[in-house]
């Protein structure tokens, strides 16, 4: 690691390529210069449900390894387990048989992921279902997600879990809700998607990332307006990427930061052409100017020690995170009370 932190790398969701196929997809990023590809399993690329998918994932494993692309395998395809609810069934399905779709699903992306060599497999809980409490919602999202976590740490792959805008798993403060649950598994990570701080975090997304840098395995990025969970393409929304970069970089993060734009597949290969450019201007921005706001020999900005202290005690992070929330951990959905801040409905991806 140099005095900024490491080197990003950079990948491309292929839910933002869903009218490519997988093959071609993977050609694409490669060409562009990509690092890697977060991977969303649905009918279109690696079907989890079709048969032969061993043999299915080994082809595409060997194409990765001929291209040079690193990969994540994400598990938030909308219709791949239900034609007609989206993103259903979740881990909170009040039906047993549903919820273990969704398990079935889950332990298939760990064994693809150990298959393909991946750096982790992202999850997410799912919307608390009508009439349910979250008390509730919480047990079978911690009991949904214990098998899932054993085959992962017997896998070697960690579980990324996301906080999902108007998901029960919503915010950081729940994410370290669902650890204590646990009981801190080894298994159990964080994806941190970095639009979603700026829509809804109390904390802004680069102290997000400070705040999260232990838990640290999946990063997705996009651009974001607050309040609003609408993944924009880079320049439509509000965020400042260079010294969000920069924070990420002095995490030492070592995973892919994948660009997340699932409603944009119409015209795929032009953001996946233009997305790259913007996140290298964005990191080479803070790369320059880090080291001037520090002065020599001094740490390039008091982020890397707050992360340092965070990495090496991870019990700091989590009260950061979790003071600064209107509601306690394990509460509705907490949001900042923020003026004229809503979380817009039925824009999750």
């Amino acid at each position: 690691m140099t005095s900024q932190g490491t080197a990003l790398r950079f990948g491309y969701g292929t839910n933002g390529l869903a009218d490519l196929r997988l093959d071609d997809a993977l050609a694409l990023l490669a060409d562009l210069g990509y690092d890697g590809v977060g991977l969303t399993l649905d009918h279109m690329h690696l079907d989890p449900l079709a048969p032969d998918l061993a043999a299915r994932t080994g082809r595409v494993a060997r194409r990765l390894a001929a291209l040079g692309l690193d990969v994540t395998v994400e598990t938030g395809a909308r219709y791949v387990l239900d034609p007609r609810r989206k993103h259903g069934p979740s881990l909170l399905d009040p039906d047993p048989e549903a919820r273990a779709r969704r398990v079935d699903l889950l332990l298939r992306a760990v064994r693809v992921a150990a298959d393909l060599g991946a750096h982790a497999v992202h999850c997410f809980s799912g919307i608390v279902p009508p009439g349910d409490d979250t008390a509730t919602a919480w047990e079978r999202l911690a009991a949904a997600l214990t098998p899932v976590l054993e085959a992962a740490d017997t896998a070697g792959i960690p579980l990324a879990v996301e906080p999902e805008p108007g998901h029960l798993l919503a915010t950081l403060a729940d994410f370290h809700h669902l650890r204590g649950l646990l009981g801190d598994p080894p298994a159990l990570g964080l994806t941190m998607d970095l639009g979603h701080c700026q829509c809804l975090e109390p904390l802004p997304p680069a102290d997000c990332v400070r705040a999260a840098a232990p838990w640290l395995r999946h990063v997705q990025i996009e651009d974001m307006r607050r309040g609003v969970h609408d993944h924009l393409p880079f320049g439509e929304g509000e965020m400042d990427f260079p010294p969000l970069l920069a924070a990420l970089a002095a995490t030492g993060y070592q995973g892919l930061t994948v660009v997340e734009l699932p409603r944009h597949s119409h015209a795929g290969p032009h953001y996946a052409e233009t997305s790259l450019p913007f996140l290298r201007r964005a990191a080479a921005a803070a790369a320059a100017t880090a080291p001037a706001a520090s002065g020599a020999g001094a740490p390039v900005t008091a982020a890397p020690t707050a992360a340092a202290q965070a990495a090496a005690n991870p019990a700091v992070a989590a009260p950061a995170v979790a003071a600064l929330v209107t509601a306690a951990p394990g509460a509705a959905n907490p949001v900042p009370a923020v003026p004229d801040t809503t979380v817009r409905e039925g824009s999750t991806p």
